[in-house]
């Protein structure tokens, strides 16, 4: 099989299920987005050297496939499998979040990213996961998105968040509070 089809030469994408789309396409900006964080995720990860969170995350990323695959799918076409999404996945994310603030300080101020590398990696995830949101939001406006996917990725980016403060400890980066001018 090859990479290249040439099938989308003329602006347009196919959907798993056959429908064409423009790659503009709120739908494929959506499937695109999670592709993107699952990246950044992938990055954030490769500069790990914590076993528990490395694995944390290879499983955030085997989520955000299924994500990606439930968007990518025509909901017009009923006899599709795709693999489930279960609550279950949200509440992992949470008692990770619970976890990790465990150790941290309570948050008082807004923090500024940064500190150390993979602490600003972290804050980029946080972003690209509230614009998956954002664009998993518009498209449930058009058309029936599954509760769940809105749910699962604002819990993420709450986790990433979190992610990036105990991260930050871990590596002794100081935390820049925000000071309004």
């Amino acid at each position: 099989m090859k990479i290249y089809t040439k099938t989308g030469d003329k602006g347009t994408t196919a959907l798993f299920g056959g429908t064409r789309l423009p790659k503009h396409h709120i739908r494929i900006e959506s499937y695109g987005t999670v592709d993107e964080l699952n990246s950044f995720i992938g990055l954030v990860r490769d500069h790990l050297t914590n076993e528990i969170l490395r694995g944390e995350l290879k499983a955030i990323q085997e989520i955000l496939f299924t994500i990606g695959s439930h968007l990518a799918a025509d909901p017009s076409k009923e006899n599709l499998w795709i693999p489930e999404i279960k609550y279950a996945e949200v509440e992992l994310l949470e008692k990770g979040i619970d976890r990790m603030e465990e150790s941290l300080e309570p948050l008082k101020n807004f923090i500024l990213p940064g500190g150390h590398p993979v602490v600003s990696h972290c804050h980029v995830v946080r972003c690209v996961c509230r614009r998956a949101e954002r664009n998993v939001v518009a498209l449930g406006e058009l058309e029936k998105v599954e509760p769940i996917l809105t749910q699962y990725l604002n819990r993420l980016s709450d986790y990433f968040f979190v992610l990036a403060r105990f991260v930050g400890k871990e590596l002794g980066a100081e935390e820049v509070v925000w000071t309004a001018r």
